[in-house]
């Protein structure tokens, strides 16, 4: 099978990879983190002109009809720079999400201006005690009239701070999953914010009866639609952690090429030598993966689905490998601030617990394989 890419895409891989490493070094990405949370900055601006924002998205709904190819290039530039911006949290996952259940009138009042990079949004999915199941909601949803009123917790909502509008599955009276787009400030709404453990802004939204009009509602089915944007932004996932992980392979082979012991590199050393060797076969083998994830995309659900699980179960162990290894061959200064591959440590330890960690896509595969 031939995995070559276009001339298209690469030169959106060239562009991507100029373009991180001349606004995102270690010192401005740190100046970004500590910025106030107003979007969109200048480098989501950038994104904008460059077209970024509009490429995963289909033509019918204003975007340039990107595959999963073009989704895993950009991913993979931005982990490869820990760029961030919620590209796949505030952009991806939630517009998506309206691009598949909102009506014309909704898409014109928040899609279109999302791709333009005028807002970001949120998606809320996440419950307390749910261990990564998005359709054991207990959130609910009661529609009296022409008003919904909701009430519930969604609890690590990446991207809450900033975005302008939040996306909120809720059960319905009927026992189907609803979703709904709340307006940050709405009445009723109460935020607790803070910083996961690589960084990214996250909260726990709080609905206390929420009243919202009909017009809000987009979905009272939405299901499927949600399930086909978790696999995407789980093979989106996969994408990114391929960019950490070969970035922090990089930076731990230029360490042992720079440090001396005994007067000698500690690249010399044949222990050191075999455990780089077995960081790579790991960032391979979940480069495959990972494009396995991202070609798997059209295929039908079930099929898919166990085919994202598999790759996100395999890099998610790849990832927290190449962590351990990274800082351990670094020594005592590989846990520290001041040195960078900690911070691609941590943001590959996180990568296996978003969208689920490697447990439960092994169980996902395991009950595919049963039922075969």
């Amino acid at each position: 099978m031939d995995f070559a890419l276009t001339d298209e895409q690469r030169m959106l891989e060239e562009t991507l990879t100029r373009l991180v490493a001349d606004q995102v070094s270690p010192t401005q990405r740190r100046a970004m983190l500590d910025a106030p949370r107003q979007a969109p900055s200048t480098l989501w601006r950038t994104f904008a002109e460059l077209g970024l924002l509009h490429m995963p998205f289909s033509e019918a709904v204003g975007g340039l009809g990107g595959d999963g190819t073009d989704l895993m290039i950009i991913m993979q530039a931005l982990g490869r720079g820990l760029v961030p911006e919620a590209y796949l949290a505030g952009l991806v996952l939630p517009g998506q999400l309206l691009a598949l259940t909102a009506n014309s009138v909704q898409q014109t009042r928040w899609l279109a201006p999302l791709l333009e990079g005028e807002h970001q949004l949120a998606l809320a999915w996440q419950e307390h005690g749910a261990r990564y199941d998005a359709f054991a909601v207990s959130t609910q949803a009661i529609k009296h009239n022409a008003q919904w009123r909701l009430t519930g917790r969604k609890d690590v909502v990446l991207n809450l701070e900033a975005a302008a509008a939040y996306l909120v599955t809720a059960r319905l009276e009927s026992g189907k999953l609803g979703l709904f787009i709340l307006p940050a400030g709405t009445p009723g709404l109460s935020l607790h914010l803070y910083r996961t453990m690589d960084d990214q802004a996250a909260g726990d939204l709080t609905l206390d009866d929420v009243t919202l009009p009909d017009e809000n509602c987009l979905s009272e089915d939405v299901s499927e639609a949600l399930a086909d944007v978790l696999a995407l932004g789980r093979a989106a996932l996969c994408a990114d952690a391929i960019g950490a992980m070969e970035e922090a392979c990089d930076q731990t082979l230029a360490y042992l090429k720079d440090r001396k012991q005994f007067g000698l590199p500690l690249a010399t050393f044949q222990a050191l030598q075999h455990r780089m060797v077995d960081m790579h076969l790991h960032l391979e083998q979940s480069r495959s993966m990972a494009i396995l994830a991202c070609t798997s995309l059209s295929l039908p659900a079930d099929e898919r689905d166990y085919k994202i699980a598999a790759a996100k179960a395999y890099c998610g162990e790849s990832a927290r490998f190449i962590a351990e290894q990274a800082i351990q061959l670094h020594g005592g200064m590989g846990m520290t601030e001041e040195c960078h591959v900690a911070h691609y440590a941590k943001h590959l330890v996180m990568f296996d617990h978003y969208l689920g960690d490697s447990d439960y896509h092994l169980e996902t595969v395991s009950d595919q394989l049963s039922v075969a």
